[in-house]
């Protein structure tokens, strides 16, 4: 194929390694997204550009398009806070980009875009129950207007069960964890602390069209409350996946109790700790800072330290406390400590002073704010 001319083969995808493509869409594809586009073959037909045979009409018609022809054809108006996946999300995003694309052409026609879009979202997802961890039917609703997401734990309740600001929501896929393909944890904050829910539904245009409405929620909310800012700053903050999960021992601020073995959440500066990965609230949360305020990361245990298992040390030190972490493996270790290492490296933001400030007790509160206040000035 290479051979004959064929323009445009790793015009847009090199990363992914494209050894195949949609010879009725004329776009070249990785081998996982072949998969995908097997799933609308009544749209999109492909073949490997290495082992299959190709005619001469084919040739010519994957000659004539490419990659860019058909973002500029199927891509026209693509929302700017609409999640466009990489090859490192899961399979739900990634097939229901596909579709989107060029099964349902939700991007050449902003009608299709209501369920999204609209401002205003209601429906049923099953919600993982926090005390027995059964699955059932809750009402939720979505207002930009009001600024929240809230669910009802009856059909007909006038009350929510509970109020999450659009301003301290995040939501992230998590099939593996969650155990379902179309998983989805949505986490917000309540007295200053992280709270999770788990949701799926059976449709994963259902699960994808909610992941996209949150976003849309929090880029109207950030637009009006930081206006000036580019929309290119406010597109990160939308929703955000963990910089790191996983077990880890950790022992008590004494450091004389046994190390008890905890699943490790690092999102964004906060490190947070739970019996199980799926439980609704933490056991605690470890602000996270910068170099220089005083925050490192050490590889091993101080001396004399006793009680754990595991054999590969972390140490993490505050300007208050020093906290200690065991890992099962040495992989393990040089992992979390290249997380903490980026989180560590990173300049604290103004706000993310009056975040540390409540970690710390309000007795140093205010002094935080003003440090945060000088910096940002």
């Amino acid at each position: 194929v290479m051979n004959l001319g064929i323009n445009s083969i790793y015009e847009t995808l090199s990363c992914w390694d494209p050894e195949w493509a949609s010879y009725t869409l004329g776009v070249f594809v990785c081998h996982s997204c072949s998969g995908l586009h097997r799933n609308i073959a009544q749209i999109s037909k492909v073949k490997s550009i290495l082992l299959d045979p190709w005619s001469s009409s084919e040739l010519e018609f994957m000659d004539s398009l490419g990659n860019n022809a058909c973002k500029a054809k199927y891509e026209q108006i693509v929302p700017a806070f609409y999640y466009c996946p990489t090859q490192k999300d899961c399979m739900l995003l990634r097939d229901q980009w596909i579709r989107a694309k060029y099964e349902r052409k939700e991007f050449v026609c902003v009608e299709r875009q209501e369920p999204y879009s609209a401002g205003y979202r209601e429906g049923f997802l099953w919600k993982r129950g926090r005390d027995n961890g059964q699955y059932l039917s809750r009402k939720f609703i979505l207002s930009e207007r009001e600024g929240v997401l809230k669910y009802f734990n009856k059909h007909d309740a006038r009350e929510p069960k509970a109020i999450m600001k659009i301003n301290t929501v995040n939501a992230t896929f998590q099939p593996t964890k969650i155990g379902t393909a179309h998983g989805l944890q949505i986490t917000y904050l309540k007295d200053n602390s992280t709270r999770n829910i788990f949701v799926y539904h059976e449709d994963g245009k259902e699960m994808v069209d909610w992941f996209n409405a949150i976003r849309a929620a929090r880029f109207h909310y950030l637009q009006v409350a930081f206006p000036g800012t580019p929309n290119s700053e406010l597109l990160s903050k939308l929703s955000r996946n963990y910089i790191k999960e996983g077990y880890m021992e950790k022992t008590g601020p004494k450091h004389t109790e046994g190390f008890k073995k905890r699943w490790f959440t690092m999102d964004d500066r906060r490190l947070m700790y739970f019996k199980d990965p799926l439980d609704a609230y933490a056991r605690g949360e470890v602000f996270i800072g910068s170099k220089e305020n005083s925050y490192t990361v050490l590889p091993g245990l101080p001396p004399n330290i006793q009680g754990y298992h595991w054999l590969f040390g972390i140490t993490i030190v505050t300007p208050d406390r020093k906290f200690l972490f065991a890992c099962e493996t040495e992989e393990d270790q040089k992992d979390w400590i290249a997380a903490f290492q980026t989180v560590i490296s990173r300049p604290m933001m103004p706000q993310e002073y009056a975040v540390e400030a409540y970690f710390k007790g309000p007795q140093i509160c205010t002094r935080y704010l003003i440090m945060g206040a000088f910096k940002k000035t």
